[in-house]
């Protein structure tokens, strides 16, 4: 969804961080689009462990497994396009202030230019999707995005962009009434954002 006017500055970066721009990068990809068929039979692979990250993440896989490419589509549709407007409506302006296109995605628009990231031309989401922030901040702990990437600048847009929403989106999803597939997405999103913020806390 987006692209970036500074020269890529890919660092080493280890085991732990490229997990989180993984996960991050997969909420993105769910969050912007019905799953291929390719993306549900990857997530059907997915390994669960006893923490509420491996718990979503194994309930994922069961749901995914269950799901065919179309029935996810139609449901994709349900939740976030609609009729007019989906179940849920994944920006940060909306979750912030009720209303669209408001402050929230001004500072942000403000904080890309900042960091010199553009949003491509043929995108026509707002940018303060939650996709596309999700996104964002896997280019920004790998580097694709800036080379200021370091735990200082993750944490300053986790808390500027993220931390006061997107938990509380991923609950709403969780908990929506047309949600099946997208049930344990938004598990995984709420526990995944309780562990950033715990983790960022102590920086």
């Amino acid at each position: 969804m987006t692209s970036t006017a500074h020269v890529h500055c890919p660092r080493s970066i280890n085991e732990e961080d490229l997990a989180r721009a993984q996960m991050y990068q997969l909420l993105g990809v769910l969050l912007g689009g019905p799953p291929s068929s390719e993306l549900l039979l990857g997530l059907a692979s997915l390994r669960g462990n006893d923490t509420p990250v491996g718990s979503a993440s194994q309930d994922l896989a069961v749901q995914a497994k269950r799901t065919a490419p179309d029935e996810a589509e139609r449901e994709f549709n349900k939740l976030f396009i609609g009729l007019g407007r989906g179940e849920l409506l994944p920006y940060a302006s909306y979750y912030l202030t009720g209303f669209l296109n408001e402050k929230p995605l001004a500072d942000l628009r403000r904080d890309l230019r900042t960091r010199g990231i553009k949003a491509r031309e043929d995108v026509k989401e707002p940018e303060d999707h939650l996709g596309t922030l999700c996104e964002i901040m896997a280019g920004i702990i790998t580097g694709e995005f800036a080379c200021d990437s370091d735990v200082t600048s993750q944490k300053a847009f986790f808390d500027r962009h993220l931390a006061k929403w997107a938990a509380l989106f991923f609950s709403d999803l969780e908990q929506a009434q047309t949600a099946l597939f997208y049930a344990p997405v938004g598990a995984l999103g709420r526990a995944f954002m309780a562990v950033e913020s715990e983790a960022f806390a102590l920086e």
